[in-house]
């Protein structure tokens, strides 16, 4: 199984019909224990009094439902949590979907579904949903699911795909056949099948059934066997450079292996007066539906911060940042840190239990909570809701020097969470910046309204889970 794009955004298939057939066996669920409901309760006969408006009903369940099972990671396919985690996974997001599902019967009255109808739907669901999963994990783990893949090179470049692609998670949707190995190349590939052609490629791959080729040289303008590589294409076989496969697979732009020609040429690196206005359409209903929900708790963070150093310790902090272009502007937070954090006015990476950090800070910062005041910035125009985290001017100096490409994650606003976010833990070094970089460059090619709709239901699981806080 492959990937598909929805609206620039490369999503694996299997996940997409995991869902599709999950919100299937939601709305069957509804119609079930609703006539469940009447022949235990009442008759077959309310039954039918209430087919007439069961479709509706079906619908906004089916799709609540898998909308708040996706907040859980479930359709995620990085997610690694093993039988008891996926459990608690889902009876989270069924005990959510249980709560949005009464609130939006309660506004739309006339779509309201009796408890018991509701409980029956539920147990249905949880059941149908828990097997269905079942069945996905015994069938996309069958290779006659996957595609087969065939690296075309074992060298220094080949041994990428090894070293970021360890994990059976992320080799979610292919098989690796093996790596063949070029003249005059030393083969740095481990663990893995480095294969010695006897035969012309095209050939190779139409015998073992090879449905895409990775071109991985160490050298490209010596080794690169393009006759061969275009009788593959023309057998049907996708032919990809190592950039546009970690792109589709992995979601992030190799900075080391994108050159200049292909930033400049790709063809998605677009934006216009339409997209611009409908994400900030979307940044604002979003940043106002967080502010409604988390006032209360935001009067509760400042009232902890005052308990913990006192009326005269200031509630806020203040940072500049580097915005859209690589304007500064100043970011707003909790404070989290104690008031002389920074009293040399050297600026420091946070770092793993990092003493400057108060105990309410600590809480706050694993919660996501000291993000929150940045809704007001999204409001004033200087971040968005979804986009790369906005960093200091001295380390994105620093950063811009030593890293290919960073200045391009500045042609998009910051955000309050991003794609990179939900990909890679917390950096706090100039490795993590590289490696956060490449997700980055991943949303500022892709960027949409779905994509930035995906990022937002995800944060709830980085939120609720504490992935990434330092």
């Amino acid at each position: 199984m492959a990937t598909v794009r929805v609206f620039n955004h490369h999503i694996h298939t299997s996940f997409y019909w995991l869902a599709l057939i999950d919100a299937a066996l939601f709305v069957l669920a509804l119609y079930a224990g609703t006539y469940l409901y009447c022949y235990v309760s009442l008759d077959t006969a309310s039954f039918q009094e209430h087919y007439p408006g069961i479709a509706n009903r079906a619908f906004i369940f089916a799709l609540t439902t898998v909308v708040c099972l996706s907040t859980m990671g479930l359709f995620e396919p990085r997610m690694r949590e093993g039988r008891s985690g996926v459990l608690v996974r889902t009876l989270g997001g069924f005990f959510a979907a249980s709560v949005v599902t009464i609130g939006v019967f309660w506004l739309l009255p006339d779509f309201q579904l009796w408890s018991g109808v509701l409980v029956y739907t539920l147990l249905l669901s949880f059941i149908a949903h828990l097997l269905s999963r079942m069945a996905f994990i015994n069938v996309t783990d069958l290779d006659q699911f996957k595609s087969r893949v065939l690296v075309l090179g074992s060298g220094s470049v080949a041994s990428t795909i090894t070293s970021s692609m360890r994990r059976k998670t992320d080799r979610q949707g292919f098989n690796i056949v093996g790596y063949v190995r070029v003249a005059n190349e030393e083969p740095r590939v481990s663990g893995e099948r480095i294969i010695n052609l006897r035969q012309p490629l095209d050939e190779y791959a139409k015998q073992t059934e090879i449905d895409q080729i990775i071109v991985a040289l160490d050298n490209k303008r010596d080794q690169t066997p393009t006759d061969e590589l275009f009788k593959c294409r023309l057998q049907g076989v996708k032919v990809l450079n190592l950039v546009n496969f970690f792109e589709r697979e992995a979601g992030k732009i190799l900075v080391d292996f994108a050159t200049p020609g292909w930033m400049t040429l790709t063809e998605d690196l677009r934006s216009n007066a339409s997209s611009s206005l409908s994400k900030r359409c979307f940044d604002i209903c979003a940043s106002f539906i967080l502010l409604m929900a988390t006032w209360p708790l935001m009067l509760v963070t400042a009232l902890a911060i005052y308990l913990e150093d006192g009326i005269k310790a200031p509630i806020f902090f203040s940072q500049e940042r580097v915005g859209l272009n690589g304007k500064a502007f100043r970011v707003l937070k909790f404070r989290s840190m104690s008031v002389d954090a920074e009293k040399d006015g050297k600026a420091r990476w946070a770092t793993e239990n990092d003493t400057r950090v108060t105990r309410v800070g600590s809480f706050i910062r694993r919660t996501r909570i000291d993000e929150l005041p940045q809704i007001f910035n999204v409001l004033a125009g200087e971040m968005a809701f979804i986009g790369p985290r906005p960093e200091r001017p001295e380390f994105v100096k620093q950063l811009v020097e030593q890293i290919p490409y960073y200045n391009s994650r500045h042609a998009v606003k910051p955000g309050i969470t991003g794609w990179a976010q939900l990909c890679y833990p917390y950096g706090a070094s100039e490795e993590d910046a590289r490696q956060k970089l490449q997700f980055d460059l991943y949303y500022v090619k892709n960027q949409s309204l779905f994509l930035d709709f995906m990022v937002t239901l995800s944060t709830v699981e980085v939120v609720l889970f504490g992935k990434g806080a330092r």
